[in-house]
């Protein structure tokens, strides 16, 4: 019957048993209280007064290919230099028995202010017509624009940024293109602290058309799985630092280490001054790559902790994020997972282990049933507290046949961190953004509106995007802090922000590449509830110094250029 199990089933895209949590341990996650009954959190869906009209397409022709399963990412970057956000959605491709004409593109959209932006696709030169997967941006050319890479089911294109509001692919005379793989999440980096941006790209399963096989689940046609396909190696670059790179996959430790890439993200978890990389793999155990500081890796994942769940169970790994959700100055990390599995937040102890903390705060409330993918540690009600944003929706399209406990469109979630230790789901208070019911993937987030709360673009498969505006009201105040590297990588990727306000010290990186297969955040956003005075901002450059800026200000966006300080003064952000 639609819903059952029978004894020795095994699913279809997994390819393994299904995993049962403990009831015990189902029983202590927190559930939404009443206290959601009045949720500051309000997210409201404004995706039709935006001017958007992009459509995701992935090629699917009814053959279930396991491409179409895992597409796509997106981006928020400021191409154009002019302040706020753009919004760079990725497609899919036509796969063989598929037909769509025009053929689809990834698209690039214009923020012009008060929710309203203009495809501009065709002007800037960026509407790519491969399978779009992942993507990731930064200044790997230190002009002082953000650049464009897109990891595909095919070549990669790297776009360089021209500063007039167009871009050039310039893939071939880099060297990026990396070849025939099933791209994933991708991040630019420095590596060495040589002050340019080196670039990590993910790889999920050795697939090809040759290979491909599909599976039934109660009669019923069904993807298979990543187990189904060969692992596979994952690719990091040097940047020569004349436009060049190089593969240096080997040398740096990392070529021989095989699994199915999905989320990436590039972060301190050690605190010690260098950029590792956390990957989570699909049905084999996530990785953590520790760099020694001069780009070589080691993978340490399983040593740490994060490599497997409370249980010891391999997961469904889907999206990578993290932020220090309890301020206790560490990154941590949350992963979202396959349905019957629990969105797993780890603990950073110190940069010596990780815990699985998700039952007993509550983190991966609401996630069981779903497959979840984009994710964003984000605070939403500037309460200083950073909330859980989880994307959910089915990748298989006609799993409500067979199974009565998920459905392939669902509704999102968000988690609000009350401060005490635990998140509650408010994801039913919390506005008409969280109403629809969709197959979400990639999930991204930033102040749209340049009004001081973050806002968020979900991307989500066969369909329109939803747009979400933040109209939470409290009076809680807030920070916004862009870098400019002068010695180091003009964006700050890496950066370490530490800001100080009486009673509370909070941390954040500037990073490339996160959620699912997504790329945000190169302004970083700090709430900082009822505190009226910053009283501090320390921002540790990779390769470079401390610079220390005191009296900030509160409610408003500073750039802080490296060795120099806060440049041109701090200013309100615009109005709505």
């Amino acid at each position: 019957m639609p819903g059952s199990w029978s004894q020795g089933a095994r699913h279809p895209v997994t390819g393994f048993p299904p995993v049962w949590i403990p009831l015990a341990f189902l029983l202590t996650t927190p559930i939404a209280s009443a206290a959601n009954l009045s949720s500051p959190i309000q997210l409201r869906d404004v995706t039709r007064q935006t001017g958007i009209s992009f459509v995701h397409n992935d090629g699917s022709s009814g053959r279930r290919y396991i491409v179409e399963t895992v597409a796509s990412g997106l981006a928020l970057f400021d191409f154009d230099r002019d302040g706020d956000d753009d919004i760079y959605f990725l497609n899919g491709a036509p796969l063989p028995g598929s037909r769509t004409e025009p053929p689809p593109r990834n698209a690039l959209y214009r923020n012009d202010g008060n929710w309203n932006f203009t495809d501009v696709t065709q002007q800037a030169g960026v509407g790519d017509t491969g399978y779009g997967l992942g993507v990731c941006t930064g200044d790997y050319d230190n002009d002082g624009d953000a650049d464009l890479y897109i990891n595909n089911f095919g070549p990669n294109v790297l776009y360089r940024n021209n500063g007039n509001g167009t871009f050039t692919d310039v893939t071939r005379e880099a060297g990026v293109a990396v070849g025939q793989h099933v791209g994933a999440g991708a991040s630019f980096l420095d590596i060495d602290a040589d002050g340019d941006l080196d670039l990590f790209v993910a790889n999920y399963v050795g697939f090809t058309f040759e290979t491909h096989q599909t599976s039934h689940m109660n009669g019923y046609p069904a993807y298979v799985g990543p187990l189904h396909y060969p692992p596979t190696a994952n690719v990091l670059f040097r940047n020569n630092g004349n436009g060049t790179f190089t593969d240096i996959s080997a040398a740096a430790g990392i070529a021989d280490l095989r699994a199915s890439g999905m989320g990436v993200i590039a972060a301190d978890y050690d605190n010690d001054g260098d950029t590792d990389l956390v990957v989570g793999n699909d049905l084999r155990p996530n990785s953590i790559l520790q760099n020694d500081g001069t780009g070589r890796f080691k993978e340490v994942g399983a040593l740490l902790g994060l490599a497997y769940d409370f249980f010891g169970n391999v997961m469904g790994s889907m999206g990578v994020e993290c932020a220090d959700w309890n301020n206790d100055g560490w990154l941590d990390v949350y992963i979202t997972t396959y349905q019957r599995q629990l969105s797993t937040l780890y603990q950073n102890g110190k940069g010596l282990s990780f815990t699985d903390v998700t039952r007993s705060t509550g983190a991966g409330t609401g996630t069981y049933p779903h497959v979840a993918w984009g994710t964003g540690f984000v605070d939403f009600d500037n309460d200083s507290q950073r909330d859980l944003f989880i994307a959910c929706g089915h990748l298989i399209d006609n799993v409500d046949a067979f199974d009565d406990t998920t459905g392939y469109h669902a509704r999102n979630i968000v988690l609000r961190n009350t401060g005490r230790g635990r998140f509650e789901n408010v994801s039913d208070t919390s506005g008409d953004g969280l109403l629809p019911k969709l197959s979400s993937r990639g999930a991204v987030f930033g102040d749209l509106d340049n009004d001081g709360d973050i806002d968020g673009v979900i991307l989500n498969a066969r369909r329109e995007p939803t747009l979400l505006r933040n109209d939470s009201k409290t009076d809680h105040h807030w920070l916004q802090i862009r870098l400019q590297g002068t010695k180091t990588n003009r964006d700050g990727i890496g950066a370490r922000v530490t800001v100080v306000t009486g009673d509370l010290t909070q941390i954040d990186d500037v990073h490339s590449g996160r959620s699912y297969q997504s790329d945000f955040g190169k302004r970083l956003h700090f709430g900082l509830g009822s505190r009226a005075k910053v009283d501090e901002v320390r921002v540790k450059w990779i390769g470079g110094g401390t610079d220390v800026i005191r009296d900030v200000g509160i409610d408003r966006l500073v750039t802080v250029v490296e060795g120099q300080g806060v440049t041109p003064a701090a200013s309100p952000a615009k109005a709505p």
